[in-house]
């Protein structure tokens, strides 16, 4: 099998259209991490995305009938620039059916390109399932973004151009994973060229469907994907790629959204560009690689896969980027609600960096406050801070690790309503595009009250919404019924301390 793959890839007709990309050290994180850390730039591709090189490599490969017929394909993200560019290279008409809920960037982006957009349905499957009719309807080849042994070879490439590039010792190479195409390519090459080097795949913990199939030894079907690495948010890795990875892909690490934050901070930082979640996740890998592995002096590599990112999107990320790092606590502190306390807080402190504090007076006796704390992983870490403080007699919840408090706390202290009563609390994701929110309210119905509300726009294809409902104990089944008639992933919070602590 490998063979065959290495005989695709090395034939593999990319280059009319991609570039061969930079294999470029980072310095700082180099230094930080003990080990040469290389960064394999497809960010700079012509659209910004690995995702041109398998795109191109399946068109040009299509009998001249089939170009004459046209290309579809369904996507939200860089496949469908990718199709874009190499069909307008080829003269050949494509039609790129994508979900009603795509950012208008990628819209733009894929139009500029000469394609034409069918916005169809509210999520991925609608489009890929109206992409399939089109095939049938207008005898329109479909072209998929990872699971085509043509696309998987023009993704190989990658692994090619890396060895070409680095003659000395290697010793991992990290890929961010999706539906598979692109690590299928990079395992393919580099097991029958350099089989002692680690292919190591790297996802969202909250989008892990190759490392759940490695386990289950077969493919496996996620319920639900997380929307923050768009770019890798699929549900099921591919039927050719797995056949691929189960055999040659020696390890998965899964990464937090604030790691991938902080891993696009670290790629700024030495390079001065942008890169989008996917594209960072690689990166993040490496990191949690080193950390728990204890490796020093060795030579990683990390594909940058791609650099389509919306700018609104920044301002989470930036947010985010201090937790994943683990220079920034998130912590609730109780004091007396009493003159020079907070000036004893502080001095309990220290000299440590304050990057937020949120507190309203409240009628208890106690005041709970929301404080965020720069902190050093290595000299002055979480632990050491929150055991300071608890010397001194602060009682301290860690809130570091809580979604609720991060997304939605920390700008809602001050909000306690004492009068209200049967409270439930709830955090809800749904697609955002415009018109999102006024369709969530409208589908939550007005049978039970909304004592509490906060929507907050992250630049992501998902919205965060916290929400608290007046719900009765007789109405519990009905109110049940209706969020699941909703539709969206929702979690409670109505037990979160978080909650309990600054808004109940």
């Amino acid at each position: 099998m490998l063979e065959h793959y290495v005989r695709k890839i090395l034939n593999a007709r990319v280059y009319d259209v991609a570039i061969e990309t930079p294999l470029q050290q980072a310095h700082q994180l180099s230094e930080r991490l003990g080990n040469q850390i290389l960064l394999k730039r497809e960010d700079l591709q012509p659209v910004f995305s690995f995702k041109i090189r398998g795109a191109y490599n399946k068109i040009a490969q299509l009998t001249a009938a089939e170009m004459a017929g046209g290309v579809v394909t369904a996507s939200a993200g860089n496949h469908a620039q990718g199709v874009a560019l190499a069909a307008k290279f080829l003269g050949i008409k494509a039609t790129i059916v994508m979900p009603k809920t795509t950012p208008d960037i990628k819209v733009k982006a894929v139009r500029a390109r000469g394609a034409r957009v069918v916005l169809h349905g509210e999520a991925f499957p609608d489009a890929l399932e109206y992409s399939l009719k089109l095939v049938e309807e207008r005898g329109l080849v479909y072209i998929h973004p990872y699971d085509d042994p043509e696309v998987i070879a023009g993704q190989g490439t990658v692994a090619m151009e890396i060895l070409r590039q680095h003659q000395g010792p290697l010793h991992a190479i990290f890929v961010p994973c999706g539906g598979g195409g692109l690590i299928a390519g990079v395992a393919a090459y580099i097991k029958y060229l350099r089989p002692e080097i680690k292919v190591i795949g790297v996802e969202p913990k909250d989008s892990n469907c190759l490392q759940q199939a490695l386990a289950a030894d077969e493919r496996v079907q996620l319920a639900q994907v997380g929307l923050f690495a768009d770019g890798v948010a699929v549900s099921q890795i591919g039927e050719h790629t797995f056949e691929i990875c189960r055999y040659y892909v020696d390890e998965v690490i899964t990464v937090s959204n604030d790691e991938i934050c902080a891993a696009m901070k670290d790629i700024y930082d030495d390079t001065r560009s942008i890169t989008e979640p996917a594209g960072a996740l690689a990166l993040a890998g490496i990191k949690k690689y080193v950390h728990k592995a204890g490796v020093t002096e060795q030579t990683l590599v990390a594909i940058d896969s791609g650099a389509n990112v919306n700018f609104d999107r920044l301002r989470y990320v930036a947010e985010r980027a201090e937790l994943g790092e683990r220079r920034e606590a998130i912590i609730a502190v109780t004091i007396p609600e009493e003159p020079g306390s907070f000036k004893r807080f502080c001095e309990a402190l220290g000299r440590r960096q304050i990057t937020e504090f949120n507190y309203r007076y409240h009628t208890n006796g106690q005041a709970h406050i929301f404080v965020g704390v720069q902190t050093d992983p290595e000299t002055d870490p979480r632990k050491a801070l929150i055991a300071s403080l608890q010397d001194q007699g602060f009682p301290v919840l860690d809130l570091t690790k809580n979604e609720l408090a991060k997304l939605h706390i920390r700008h809602l202290v001050g909000g306690h309503a004492q009068a209200v009563s049967h409270e439930r609390v709830f955090r809800f994701e749904f697609p955002e595009r415009p018109g999102a929110l006024f369709n969530f309210l409208n589908k939550l119905g007005g049978r039970w009250n909304i004592s509490m509300f906060h929507y907050r726009n992250h630049g992501a294809a998902d919205a965060r919404v916290l929400a608290a409902l007046q719900v009765d104990e007789a109405d519990y089944p009905a109110f049940e019924q209706a969020l699941e008639a909703i539709g969206y992933p929702y979690w409670e919070e109505t037990d979160n301390p978080a909650y309990q602590l600054f808004l109940a």
